[in-house]
């Protein structure tokens, strides 16, 4: 890895830095969408180009990757040619195929870019830790705003930033937006620098988990309540079942390894043994209460689910259709496979770019479970992989990657990270 010193790591650490504090400014120019992207393919043309120097300099030194991160470059690769094959099979277009890899340069591609030019870059866990928890004392700061406007009447949009002609996506990824009003109940919902209300929800979910690596406890705080409070005022119900799994999980794999841990689970065990059934039950209630609550969002997510998988089946198996595309009236014309990257992979890219996603992802969570009890990097590193595991069945990972790039990076360092590295 990069020592402490080295000029690289200093200049990409800097640039991450100054990147996540300057959220907010970004958010209300519109420029999320565009910057995270670029920050991506320039860290990957700095970490190339350290490897080159250093290649030149000492040909003995190994590149600091290793197969779990190859694993994740060979995935994002062989979803650009699955594309292609795609596009051709179709007979999309040399237009629409420029435009299509326009979309995985700013999409896929991140998911490897991001956690590869880290772990080359030798970026620290702690810089992207402390970093985010100054985004959150931001947060606390500007919130009152949020939380006032829909009852002092402010508008709910406050503009649509021009460089929307930049990014060539829709309008909700570059609006300043206050907060929303939900349909059917007219009460407010907040989605802050994300497009949409469940995608804070992942943000924040993330970032709670990432401000639990920083050292101070005041930063840490703040970072932490931040986090909650995003994660409330979204009101994404798959940001609460996240917290709730992947904290305790977070804190039984630093545990695992002392008795107090087994004590404690040793009655947790025998009261699901005893009454699993009933709240294997409970649990199916409440669900089925969470899903009643927004009947009309969880009946759209369900078609746009079903189209999605009778038309991979019937029409495109193995490569999928090339593009995405609307779906009927049924749906509100919402792209097919837009709410689940399962479902959207298949629908694009078929089975095989189904698996250029989860084979990676599998490694991961593998690799990093193994070492979980050993280091705090590797249980954030996990606990990241979960969320995303989690996420990937209620958001697309591709359309959030240009907001949820410090949770890519931060996994990328957890895998290159050494045991010596950790101790000293």
């Amino acid at each position: 890895m990069a020592s402490p010193t080295d000029h690289s790591q200093a200049a990409a650490e800097r640039l991450i830095a100054i990147t996540i504090r300057s959220t907010w400014l970004l958010w209300l120019v519109g420029g999320l969408y565009i910057v995270g992207p670029a920050l991506g393919w320039v860290l990957g043309l700095m970490a190339a180009y350290s490897v080159y120097v250093r290649d030149q300099t000492a040909p003995s030194a190994p590149a600091a990757i290793n197969w779990p991160l190859w694993a994740w470059v060979g995935g994002m690769i062989a979803m650009l040619i699955i594309l292609w094959v795609g596009h051709t099979n179709y007979q999309l277009g040399t237009g629409q195929t420029i435009k299509s890899t326009i979309g995985w340069a700013k999409g896929w591609a991140l998911i490897a870019l991001f956690p590869v030019a880290c772990a080359i870059l030798g970026v620290r866990i702690e810089t992207i830790a402390r970093a985010v928890c100054q985004l959150g004392g931001q947060t606390l700061i500007v919130l009152p705003v949020f939380l006032v406007a829909p009852f002092l009447g402010l508008p709910a949009e406050l503009w649509v930033s021009p460089l929307k002609v930049i990014g060539g996506s829709g309008p909700e990824y570059f609006s300043a937006t206050l907060y929303t009003i939900e349909p059917g109940a007219g009460t407010p919902r907040w989605q802050f620098f994300a497009p949409w209300s469940p995608a804070a929800g992942m943000v924040a979910v993330i970032h709670i988990v990432l401000a639990l690596q920083e050292k101070s406890l005041g930063w840490r705080s703040v970072g932490i309540l931040a986090g909650l409070l995003i994660a409330v005022l979204s009101q994404s119900r798959l940001a609460l079942l996240a917290i709730l799994i992947v904290l305790p999980m977070r804190w039984g794999l630093k545990h695992i390894n002392k008795p107090l841990t087994w004590l404690l689970a040793s009655p947790v065990a025998l009261v699901m043994g005893v009454f699993g059934l009933p709240l294997a039950e409970w649990a199916e209630g409440l669900i089925g209460d969470i899903k009643g609550a927004r009947a009309d969002s969880t009946r759209v997510r369900e078609t746009l689910a079903r189209i999605a998988i009778e038309r991979w089946q019937n029409e495109a198996p193995w490569f999928g259709h090339g593009i995405v595309e609307n779906g009927p009236h049924l749906v509100e014309y919402m792209p097919i496979g837009s709410h689940h990257s399962w479902y959207g992979l298949l629908f694009v890219k078929g089975a095989l770019g189904a698996l250029a996603l989860a084979v990676p992802l599998g490694l991961s969570l593998i690799v990093l479970l193994l070492k979980a009890a050993s280091a705090p990097v590797y249980r954030c590193g996990f606990a990241l992989t979960i969320i995303m595991l989690l996420y990937s069945f209620g958001e697309n990972l591709e359309m959030l990657a240009y907001l949820t790039w410090p949770a890519w990076a931060a996994i990328g360092i957890a895998l290159s990270s050494k045991e010596k590295r950790q101790q000293g």
